[in-house]
């Protein structure tokens, strides 16, 4: 067990929020040392080690640096989520996209939509409940690809299990939680009709040629997640975006994020709650 302080130096935070970004595009500012300080502590006494500089080596030099970043990633992120969160906006997609969508699309009777940065599985596994209930018998029909990315394998194995804490159902609706969710000891048990529409893998939105070979998207849903980001990742997200929804599709971000500013062609649809754009007309 080490025996001094693990105290992060500016220049070991350094470091670290360089590696991060680099790998991640996630920015931390210079208040949040205490942060990447605080979640990694109990990391380095769990491999023995006496410092930052021992773990950065190890995370840089180790033969083990591919999976040290993902258990780095899994501690220092919050993957802060829930079923029907922003359910306003969630409405929205219900009530005003989808249908827009279904009649578009009802010569192919194909709809694909992309859940990235989805954590465990909230996000894509709400959508299919939505498109479940609104589509109804109808479903049969239809070839419905639902897509969950991120770049924690952690939060992804948890998401394919569909099994979730009572947290993680606070805002669904009684009706809702006794027809898609059975309860065993504590834990609440998603429907595999539901588990069955959505499709996970591990992607980093910094990777757009991996985000490419997945194709065009009608939805794009990114909800909360450039916050993290500065301007400069949140323009090469954007951008990918752009590259990869459809001419009428519809990019859906978080009631505290904003396209504004960014120099991508998006246009705000101007429906209340719904924090939702589309490609911009020339």
């Amino acid at each position: 067990m080490p025996t001094t302080t693990l105290h992060m130096s500016d220049a070991h935070f350094d470091q670290l929020r360089k590696i991060v970004y680099d790998r991640a595009g996630i920015h931390f500012q210079d208040s949040k040392k205490y942060v990447l300080e605080s979640r990694l502590a109990r990391r380095l006494e769990e491999l023995e080690f006496d410092d930052f500089e021992q773990y950065l080596m190890f995370l840089t030099m180790g033969p083990y640096q591919t999976e040290e970043f993902q258990e780095m990633f899994n501690r220092i992120t919050i993957n802060e989520t829930s079923f029907f969160r922003n359910e306003p906006q969630l409405d929205v997609f219900e009530q005003r996209v989808l249908p827009e969508l279904l009649e578009k699309r009802k010569s192919t009777k194909r709809l694909r939509i992309w859940s990235a940065a989805c954590s465990s599985g909230e996000e894509p596994y709400t959508i299919a409940i939505q498109l479940h209930r609104s589509l109804g018998v109808r479903l049969a029909d239809w070839k419905i690809e639902i897509l969950g990315t991120d770049i924690s394998e952690k939060v992804l194995n948890q998401a394919v299990s569909g099994a979730y804490p009572r947290y993680a159902i606070r805002s669904v609706n009684p009706s809702v939680l006794s027809r898609y969710f059975k309860e065993d000891n504590g834990q609440y048990q998603l429907d595999d009709e539901i588990r069955s529409m959505v499709h996970f893998e591990t992607l980093n939105l910094k990777d757009r040629l991996a985000a490419k070979r997945f194709g065009k998207w009608d939805v794009i849903f990114c909800r909360n997640v450039m916050i993290y980001f500065d301007d400069e990742m949140k323009t090469a997200c954007a951008k990918l975006y752009h590259e990869q929804i459809e001419d009428d599709g519809t990019l859906f971000i978080g009631h505290s994020e904003t396209l504004r500013n960014l120099d991508v062609p998006f246009q705000q649809l101007d429906i209340p709650q719904a924090f939702a754009y589309r490609k911009a007309i020339d």
